[in-house]
């Protein structure tokens, strides 16, 4: 260090953040840190030339006379606004945003020398109260709204503090800063002097810019047509860079009814060709985006959308599609007593007539449409269409209905009306969207297993994005980002603050992510086109917290429309709901929704298809319950997704062992056992375990059992309170003496000692068996490809491979349903019960016996 140049140290001190620490260590660097240029090139270095003053009058204890003279000779920016809240501030004034010391830090002499050499570069400096640049500034901007004739502040006074007096704000901490923008919206010829103090204009706010210059005037109704044309095009002249988006010009067209002098202006700079794209190209992909939004039942939204059609016709059929919505939902027309003659009365003025079949299928599959008698009085009156041809239209969009999830009550409706869709429901149903493993993509294939989704039974609540992303817009950027550094870059010598040093976390807020729920993208530079209004968008910018935590948190409940923006209607009853409640549990139908209700992780069409209807009755034999499959789990295994926890659940409750929809639906028993089980007499007493502790009473309807009656049979056994669970018959019991003993702890002794003679396996047994199965491939799957990527690695050693959600929920849930088992065993067999007594003595399939006992490791200390 002691050898090198005093430049190089130089280069050193600027880089850190307080080199007093490095000053110490050195004679040498200590007076080298005494220089007044190192001090002052210190801060011009560090900060830039437009922050270096703010800065340097903040460390009081640096600053000379010296100093301040070289940072003025050197280029540090200067305005009379600074110099005026530094004089306020430093004599007690009430600062508008300092909240520090500042330049309080500094002695009288050396702050009277600066007052001396700042307020010589201008004729005057006013020190009274209200009387800085910053108030008539902020003055000139509150009136904006107002007439000509009622503003305080002129355009000449604004001119001569940017131009004469140098007017910038010195800080990126001044709220000043995000007015900047907004002057430039309301008077365009601030932007050359604005430039002249180092102001650049930034694209990232240009879209914010335009909304000012088109917002409406509440406190005026004039007609300011003009006045927006002008200002848009002397800015363009101004500055190349600056046009008009289709992001604000369909913002715009959204107010087309009540800021009218906005949407005049901008067809006035359509039909003079100067806009860079077509406003009716911009229409046509606006009014498509109100397709499947429930904005469209809105009147405000229907009466901009026939305003736009009738300005600029489209021959697009999903502009013919909104605007047949329009008229169908507007004033309740589908419900009044006369539907046919006041929608033809509606369509009519449109252009939209005569309809075709395609029309009325795709009006009637519309999420939004739910009545359906309305339109086919219509086909059979206007149309002409013959019985079978309505049978073929109502057959098709029943069909078709299955798809969309909000359908509920428009199948409700269908089928009520004409029963025989019931019918014709299950056979497509059956016929198109039974799923099966060679449906589904390869297991090796992770991307397409991760974006397959079922058909049937999606959750439409959380496919709707634009609740999640409410600004993620090209061009939208909100005010107190501006005002945080956002609002331009402005040049600092060798240094530039732009919008990402200051806001690291702005691009992963507010950045463009792509197209959301209603919006549609753009390749170039021209912006995206969403369904928010004009003055949603300037309210948004406006109202939006600062810090970037407070301001995610605001956009998700005071963001722009979002429930405008949701595909489905208010009231809506889902598919799956529907068909829960309108078919038998175990039933093809039901058994296919509940498959895709699976596969898409629907977890409020799952609850609905396992909950019981009949608490009180026993769950096992309930038919409330559509029943749970291994198929499910095999389906969920080759996508690598995690199961829903309503499975488990289901299974932990004793839900009956089923391989397939196939072992219930041709009523079969729920699944055969191999080998020895077919060649033994299999008899028809069948015990079943419980939960609850006690001893099990012999069932009436058990059948058949070899217990003698006692002689003392008449005689009421007292009534013991464990006696309330479901019983075992325990056959081949000829002992009379256990009959009559009336000894309840030998009764206890002697029925466990025969129940371990014969155990009968219970359904969660059967479950953790076949489960368990699954899992050993799973794991046989996880081992092949981890040893596949280690040999295609090019570095040797063992590589961590991440398992799939499925291989990492069944291990946790497995462990779980064993620890289940093994507790109803214990309640049953007392607590010496096998951990792994699930099997029978005579079950020679050695391929579903799990070997997952093992001794227990840990040391037993002896207290």
């Amino acid at each position: 260090m002691k050898r090198l140049c005093d430049e190089v140290i130089e280069l050193i001190f600027y880089e850190l953040d307080d080199p007093t620490a490095l000053t110490l260590t050195s004679k040498h660097f200590h007076n080298l840190s005494q220089d007044p240029y190192v001090r002052a090139h210190y801060f011009l270095n560090r900060y830039g030339r437009m922050d270096a003053m703010f800065w340097a009058l903040g460390r009081g204890r640096v600053m000379t006379d010296k100093v301040i003279d070289v940072l003025i000779s050197s280029g540090a920016y200067v305005s009379r606004y600074l110099i005026q809240v530094a004089i306020h501030h430093y004599f007690r004034s009430a600062s508008h945003f300092i909240k520090t010391p500042w330049v309080r830090t500094m002695s009288i002499s050396v702050f009277a020398h600066f007052m001396r050499v700042a307020c010589g570069l201008f004729d005057e400096v006013p020190l009274g109260k209200n009387e800085d640049d910053g108030y008539f500034f902020s003055t000139f901007l509150k009136e904006s709204r107002l007439p000509p004739q009622s503003k305080s502040t002129k355009w000449e006074t604004v001119r001569d503090i940017f131009g004469k007096y140098k007017f910038i704000p010195f800080s990126m901490k001044d709220p000043l800063m995000v007015q900047l923008p907004i002057a430039l919206a309301i008077e365009p010829r601030l932007l050359p002097y604005a430039e002249a103090n180092g102001f650049h204009m930034d694209t990232k706010y240009r879209d914010f810019v335009f909304r000012k210059m088109f917002e409406k005037m509440t406190l005026s109704n004039n007609d300011r047509s003009d006045d927006i044309l002008r200002n848009v095009r002397e800015l363009r002249r101004l500055d190349s860079r600056m046009f008009l988006s289709r992001t604000v010009a369909a913002e715009i067209c959204m107010e087309s009814k009540s800021n009218e002098s906005a949407y005049r202006a901008l067809k006035s700079l359509d039909r003079a060709k100067e806009l860079l794209f077509d406003l009716s190209t911009v229409v046509t992909e606006l009014i498509k985006l109100f397709a499947k939004t429930r904005s469209i039942t809105s009147h405000y939204t229907i009466n901009v959308l026939t305003q736009l059609y009738a300005d600029f016709p489209s021959t697009d059929p999903t502009v013919r599609l909104v605007m047949l919505l329009t008229a169908c939902l507007s004033d309740n027309v589908l419900a009044q007593p006369n539907p046919s003659g006041t929608l033809k009365s509606k369509l009519e003025p449109l252009g939209l007539l005569p309809l075709k079949r395609k029309d009325i299928v795709d009006i009637l599959t519309n999420p939004f449409i739910e009545k359906h008698s309305a339109l086919i009085e219509f086909a059979k009156d206007e149309m002409d269409l013959s019985t079978n041809e309505i049978r073929d239209i109502l057959q098709e969009v029943a069909v078709k209905c299955l798809k969309i999830g909000s359908k509920g009550k428009t199948l409700k409706k269908l089928v009520d009306c004409h029963s025989y869709l019931l019918a014709v429901l299950q056979e497509n149903a059956v016929q198109r969207y039974t799923i099966n493993l060679d449906d589904l993509p390869p297991f090796d294939d992770e991307d397409a297993c991760a974006a397959f989704e079922a058909p049937l039974c999606r959750d439409f609540n959380s496919n709707s994005k634009s609740s999640q992303n409410t600004s993620g817009r090209t061009g939208i950027l909100p005010l107190n980002l501006l005002a945080s550094g956002a609002s331009g870059v402005l040049e600092m010598g060798n240094a530039m603050t732009t919008v990402n040093e200051v806001h690291p976390m702005y691009e992963d807020e507010s950045g463009d992510e792509g197209p959301v729920e209603g919006e549609t993208g753009d390749t170039s530079d021209l912006g995206i086109i969403g369904q928010d209004t004009l003055s949603t968008m300037i309210r948004q910018d406006e109202m939006a917290p600062t810090r970037s935590r407070r301001r995610s948190l605001y956009f998700s409940y005071f963001g722009p429309d979002t429930n405008g923006k949701l595909g489905y209607p208010l009231d809506s009853v889902p598919v799956g709901r529907w068909i829960k409640e309108r078919y038998p549990a175990r039933s093809a139908m039901a058994a296919t929704f509940v498959t895709h209700a699976v596969i898409n992780n629907n977890t409020t069409l799952l609850h609905s298809f396992f909950t019981c209807n009949a608490p009180s009755t026993n769950y096992v034999s309930t038919s409330q319950h559509v029943p749970v499959t291994l198929k499910h789990f095999r389906l969920l295994a080759r996508l690598g997704k995690s199961p829903n926890w309503c499975l488990y659940h289901e299974i932990e409750n004793g839900a009956e062992f089923y391989f397939s929809e196939e072992d219930y639906l041709s009523k079969q028993p729920p699944a055969t056992e191999p080998k020895k089980y077919s060649k033994t007499k299999v008899k028809s007493d069948v015990r079943k375990e419980s939960s609850s502790p006690g001893i099990p009473r012999v069932s009436a309807h058990a059948g058949p059992s070899k217990v003698q009656a006692s002689p003392r049979a008449g005689k009421r056994r007292p009534r013991r309170s464990a006696a309330t669970v479901t019983s075992y018959v325990i056959p081949d019991s000829d002992d009379e003496a256990i009959v009559e003993d009336d000894d309840d702890n030998a009764v206890v002794v002697l029925m466990t000692m025969q129940a371990k003679k014969r155990k009968v396996e219970s359904n969660l047994q059967r479950w953790i068996k076949h489960l368990s199965v699954l899992l050993a491939e799973e794991q046989k799957k996880y081992k092949e490809k981890r040893k596949r990527l280690e040999q295609s690695a090019l570095v040797e050693g063992r590589r961590r491979v991440a398992k799939s959600e499925f291989h990492k929920s069944l291990m946790v849930n497995l462990r779980s349903l064993r620890k289940t088992d093994l507790d109803k065993r214990k309640q049953l067999y007392g607590p010496d019960a096998a951990e792994d007594d699930y099997f029978t003595e005579d079950d020679g399939d050695d391929e579903y016996r799990q070997r997952t006992t093992r001794a227990n490791k840990r040391l037993r200390v002896m207290m």
